[in-house]
């Protein structure tokens, strides 16, 4: 099975040292390999990501993109060697139950998707306008500013992989009292965050009423979209939103909190959940 880092040589340069001192030493590097998602044995997706929790990927992704609402839609989902690659493990075969519709071959959809972008690939914005089979806008949260504000130091502290290779994202689900449930790492944000949704898929919690979805990097308008298909009322990141992130955050009635640092942050989106 493949890891999720791997050492390399490289040669060290310190322009503080004397001539400019160099030395080679190892280092390690996130790993980054594509992950094929086939559903009946077709292709439906093929994915950068980090190896690792690839079964929370593909259930994450179809939940994301609106092919499956539940554990139950799925007979079975299993890592396998790709016929070109016998001796890795990067596809993904999901059986769909008998009761789900299959995906609909649409070429306005580009479902390649690099580690940085999940929607590079899509041909508009209408196209990825998934609406979610959750409505948010009602969700009870309240959550104070405070346990907000120490979120992003528990999301640090359980990065294992970042602290090894310094490159790569997380997604953590928080409660609404701070508790960390599950945590997931990957060289792509999109991906960190399916990983975590389908971890929720498979062990029953949807739709996440009541729970926080904190990232590492910013608040894309994917990102929203994604949180919004799992049922959770608010996405909290420590870098910014973009404009189509806060403006679906209010069309879905979630709050959207962005710029997450120390003690202060902004809240773009659904103000009356967070409570100072």
């Amino acid at each position: 099975m493949a890891r999720s880092t791997t050492r390399r040589p490289v040669v060290r340069i310190d322009l503080d040292a004397p001539s400019g001192a160099s030395r080679r030493r190892p280092d390690e590097l996130a790993a980054e390999e594509p992950l094929e998602i086939r559903v009946r044995r077709e292709p439906l997706a093929v994915t950068m990501r980090t190896p690792g929790h690839d079964i929370d990927l593909a259930m994450g992704f179809l939940l994301s993109e609106g092919l499956i609402g539940a554990a139950q839609d799925v007979v079975t989902a299993q890592l396998c060697a790709g016929a070109e690659a016998p001796n890795t493990y990067n596809v993904v075969d999901v059986v769909l139950a008998a009761h789900v519709p299959p995906p609909v071959t649409d070429l306005s959809r580009n479902f390649y998707t690099t580690s940085s972008c999940g929607v590079c690939g899509k041909a508009s914005i209408d196209a990825v306008r998934t609406r979610s089979r959750f409505d948010v806008s009602g969700d009870p949260l309240r959550i104070p500013a405070a346990t907000l504000a120490e979120l992003p130091a528990r999301l640090r502290a359980a990065q294992r992989a970042f602290d090894r290779t310094g490159g790569l994202h997380a997604a953590g689900l928080f409660t609404a009292s701070g508790e960390l449930l599950v945590l997931r790492e990957d060289v792509g944000r999109h991906n960190a965050v399916d990983k975590v949704i389908g971890w929720a898929v498979r062990e029953g919690r949807l739709p996440l009423g009541g729970h926080v979805l904190m990232v590492s990097g910013r608040a894309s308008f994917e990102l929203t979209q994604k949180a919004w298909m799992a049922g959770l009322p608010l996405l909290a990141a420590v870098s910014a939103p973009s404009t189509l992130a806060a403006e679906l955050a209010d069309e879905a009635g979630m709050t959207l909190v962005g710029f997450l640092r120390g003690t202060t942050m902004n809240v773009y989106a659904g103000v009356d959940r967070v409570t100072v």
